[in-house]
């Protein structure tokens, strides 16, 4: 069970991380001081330099790393199904994409005829129809990272969290997964929570930007993104994003200097 969000918080808070730090045994100080509310339904990038604590602030939302400061609050006391996408797709080798996507589905038990028809519907809004029967070493980077969203997705999350899943792709395939992921976000509405260290990447992505600085972890810039509901290579080229894009890189080099 987790803790109720206080009555400080805006109505339309999922998530609210309340004076959240992070101080390893060792004593290195990952993360410090982190005030930050995430609405339901809205897709937030955390965005910095390496070694900022963005990674940490997510694997505490998601409870995979509990903090040593502060608390983690979520609306109604009880933290909502979660999907995480780790930066490294980590598949099953000796699994099908089919069957790795519907790993979650048979961890939580269900029929083996209901998993399959939903990790097939998965894998086809990802683009992967034809790919049910491949293994991982059969598939490039790309389709690779694409089966680990189906696989998050295939439990149907309230909250998506998202750990710098397409760092290490080609720039054209990192364009191309940006889209798909869009075009999931927009058709299913999950709350998306995408760390990245990427300027332009965060807003093309993102309705706010949540810009970090390093040395300990901490809050710099949060930054709401005037820009279209629907975005598409248009936008990609637009002076808009471009505008913005600048706005977003002089808080992300005030961080860095900060």
């Amino acid at each position: 069970m987790s803790a109720a969000l206080d009555r400080g918080a805006t109505p339309a808070a999922l998530l609210a991380l309340r004076g959240v730090g992070k101080r390893y045994a060792n004593g290195t100080v990952a993360v410090a001081g982190v005030d930050l509310e995430i609405e339901a339904g809205g897709f937030v990038s955390l965005l910095g330099p390496s070694g900022c604590g963005k990674s940490t602030l997510l694997r505490m939302i998601a409870g995979l790393d509990p903090p040593t400061a502060g608390g983690i609050a979520w609306r109604g006391g009880t933290r909502p199904s979660l999907g995480f996408v780790f930066q490294d797709p980590t598949l099953m080798p000796w699994r099908s994409a089919l069957d790795n996507v519907a790993l979650p589905l048979r961890l939580a038990h269900v029929p083996k005829a209901e998993r399959h028809r939903r990790a097939r519907e998965m894998l086809s809004l990802v683009g992967l129809a034809d790919a049910a029967g491949s293994y991982p070493r059969e598939l490039s980077g790309g389709m690779r990272m694409r089966v680990s969203i189906a696989r998050a997705l295939v439990t149907e999350p309230e909250v998506l969290l998202l750990d710098e899943p397409f760092a290490a792709l080609d720039e054209i395939t990192r364009f191309r997964l940006n889209n798909d992921l869009l075009r999931l976000w927009e058709a299913r509405r999950f709350t998306a929570v995408f760390v990245t260290h990427s300027v332009f990447e965060s807003v093309y992505l993102s309705e706010r930007v949540v810009v970090m600085a390093a040395r300990p972890g901490r809050l710099h810039a949060d930054i709401r993104l005037d820009a279209p509901g629907h975005r598409n290579e248009a936008f990609r080229t637009s002076p808009a994003y471009a505008a913005l894009c600048r706005t977003v890189s002089g808080a992300l080099e005030g961080a860095m200097a900060a």
